[in-house]
């Protein structure tokens, strides 16, 4: 079923004045190496999910990575973790791991740990899902809600199956790998699919200009937030995967389809959430 703004509406409605920080969830983003400016990407992923909504961002970093992330950091906090990992995530809603690292054992070991012993809702995006690849027997035994957002080559890695024959049988694929590993699977292209393995849906929004560095980054800080405050479901993941799309249409339409990059569409959040609320005022006065 592709998506629409009548299936999406309820996820943006209007929040009561009364409402605090606390009313809307905790999250933690967990990634970064030196290789791939580790400190900026997670402060940069961190605003994506508090313009989706989400009342508090907390980075978590090694040690090594303090000293390039504090000057960056404003409306997030900081959690430096050694062998604490439990402490960092326990009182979270929602997890983001894997973006900008490398694949090592350490990072293995991370994850492995994060599969046994957290519950809530873990995504698992970039070097995550390279690192799961090779362990996906790690999937079976957790008590983790999770959601998968590969690309079709991090896909074809995960499945272990060819990508032109991927390409050619996406929905089926998708279908039995979240079929089998209970998981909600978005596998992100210019028409996303997300599916739990029962019913698949179809998200048709962005553009060219979101091929560019960092725009699976900012998906999967959009999605962290928004699933912080949000029920993990099939609906909730496409509705998150639509604003994305929207917003990054959006940065297109402002930057061009050559000049937008990534971060372009985190400025456009706010934009797109007034467009699925319909609020066509508010929006041309913003133009």
């Amino acid at each position: 079923m592709d998506i629409n703004l009548d299936l999406i509406k309820s996820y943006f409605k209007k929040r009561d004045i009364k409402s605090n920080k606390g009313d809307y969830g905790k999250v933690g983003l967990l990634g970064g190496s030196l290789n791939y400016c580790g400190a900026l990407k997670l402060c940069y992923l961190a605003c994506g999910a508090l313009r989706s909504g989400v009342g508090l961002v907390r980075i978590i970093i090694k040690k090594d990575f303090v000293s390039y992330v504090l000057p960056n950091v404003l409306e997030e906090t900081v959690f430096v973790f050694d062998d604490n990992l439990d402490a960092a995530v326990d009182d979270l809603d929602a997890l983001a791991v894997g973006m900008g690292w490398t694949v090592n054992e350490e990072n293995a070991q991370i994850l492995k740990k994060l599969l046994e012993t957290y519950s809530k809702t873990l995504i698992i995006d970039a070097d995550g899902l390279n690192i799961l690849a090779n362990n996906l027997d790690w999937l079976s035994t957790s008590n983790a809600k999770i959601i998968l957002t590969p690309h079709l080559k991090e896909f074809s890695r995960l499945c272990n199956i060819n990508l032109n024959k991927i390409m050619v049988h996406k929905e089926y694929y998708a279908k039995e790998f979240a079929k089998k590993y209970n998981v909600i699977l978005l596998l992100k292209g210019h028409i996303s699919i997300i599916t739990d393995g029962n019913d698949i849906y179809y998200v048709k929004k962005g553009g060219a200009g979101m091929a560019t560095a960092g725009s699976g980054d900012v998906l999967s800080g959009i999605l962290v937030g928004f699933m912080g405050y949000n029920e993990y479901n099939l609906l909730s993941v496409a509705a998150c995967s639509y604003l994305n799309g929207l917003a990054g249409e959006l940065a297109e339409a402002k930057n061009t389809d050559i000049g937008m990059i990534a971060s372009d569409t985190i400025a456009c959040i706010s934009t797109a959430i007034k467009m699925i609320r319909g609020e066509k005022e508010l929006l041309e006065s913003d133009n």
